[in-house]
């Protein structure tokens, strides 16, 4: 059965720091790229950040760069989002996606809640 858990939501407030994690299995998480996307109240889904099979090249949307990391450990089957400096606008609903592209598979988590906010 696969599964992607997200963990580490919350409240923060402006400029704090939050670790998103997400916990793979009933699949070859060495196989697929990984992808955190969210999704704030109205609005369409928007990616946030990717990583490939090997954790070797990442991208990044421009209204994250700088600020959030994305990474692996394929030793724990955990793709991780690392958040620093969130603003209001980060408040979203944060969906942990497990692709490989050549083969048509897209593996979802059910998401975990980001607010940010005084």
């Amino acid at each position: 059965q696969v599964q992607l858990v997200e963990s580490g939501g919350g409240l923060v407030q402006p400029g704090g720091s939050l670790r998103l994690s997400c916990a793979a299995s009933g699949f070859t998480f060495t196989y697929f790229g990984m992808r955190w996307y969210r999704q704030a109240p109205g609005k369409a889904r928007e990616l946030v950040a990717s990583i490939t099979s090997s954790g070797g090249t990442t991208n990044y949307a421009g209204s994250v760069k700088g600020r959030f990391t994305i990474s692996r450990d394929n030793a724990k089957n955990t793709v991780y989002l690392q958040m620093n400096s969130l603003k209001p606008e980060d408040t979203a609903v944060y969906y942990c996606n497990a692709e490989r592209g050549s083969y048509g598979i897209n593996y979802w988590g059910q998401g975990t809640q980001v607010t940010v906010s005084s």
